[in-house]
């Protein structure tokens, strides 16, 4: 989606708000104990209350509402019976739509007790992202995302799951520009344009370097088997940088 308009970009501020408190509601929630069908339940809970309707079952048939992904899990991970535990790495993903806008986000977390290792790896996980985010203005490369992204990842010793992309929002949960690498890409000539909205979101891996699926159809694991980080904004394109969509706070404009 391109902005054209105010009522356009409020319509996202609407939708952005709301996914990014329902995962601050979630992240906040998450204790040992709950299995992630509870978790699931608060998201639920949340977008019902803000009358926004959940992206992943409206626009896929996702068996959840939001996708809750544990350890060895990565992204897409379906709700239900498993349990947290203490030390488990937590992904969540939050995606809905409100008034026909559509908005993600999402974010790794460690139930304590955590240790250096993955405290490092979800502190730089952030930072990669955000380093996306910087390399955001009109008429820049979308390539050089993924070209920052990559120089920050290598230089720190990480990889970089690069068959799950950053991808353009808006009026659908997936729509142009198509995907957007994370991760170096100089085939990409594509240039970014003033409006545009999408998302930013590297999967910063300590080995991983793709994304196999699961047995259930939806689930997607690390290949080779690696820790593996996401962290996610719904951002607009400006003249001189971005807006973030997804900053908790209130949900009207």
């Amino acid at each position: 989606m391109t902005i054209t308009n105010q009522a356009e970009l409020d319509g996202l501020k609407i939708i952005g708000r709301i996914v990014a408190n329902t995962l601050r509601d979630m992240t906040a929630a998450l204790e040992p104990g709950m299995t992630t069908a509870e978790l699931d339940e608060i998201g639920r809970a949340h977008l019902d209350r803000e009358g926004a309707i959940p992206a992943p079952s409206a626009t896929y048939g996702f068996p959840g509402t939001t996708c809750i992904s544990v350890n060895e899990e990565i992204a897409h991970g379906i709700p239900g019976p498993r349990v947290i535990a203490p030390g488990d790495m937590v992904n969540i993903d939050v995606s809905a739509s409100k008034d026909g806008y559509f908005a993600d986000t999402g974010a790794s977390v460690v139930v304590p007790p955590s240790d250096a290792a993955r405290d490092r790896l979800c502190r730089d996980g952030r930072r990669a992202m955000q380093i996306g985010i910087s390399q955001v203005a009109a008429g820049k490369p979308l390539a050089g995302i993924g070209t920052a992204i990559g120089r920050f990842a290598s230089g720190r010793g990480y990889t970089l799951i690069r068959n799950l992309a950053s991808h353009g929002v808006g009026r659908s949960l997936h729509e142009y520009p198509g995907e957007i690498a994370t991760w170096p890409d100089r085939r990409d000539t594509r240039r970014i344009t003033k409006g545009l909205v999408f998302t930013i979101e590297p999967f910063l891996s300590t080995g991983g370097i793709a994304a196999t699926d699961g047995l259930d159809g939806w689930t997607l694991y690390s290949d080779p088997p690696a820790p593996v980080v996401q962290y996610e904004h719904t951002i607009v394109a400006l003249k001189r940088g971005a807006t973030i969509l997804t900053l908790p706070g209130q949900a009207a404009p």
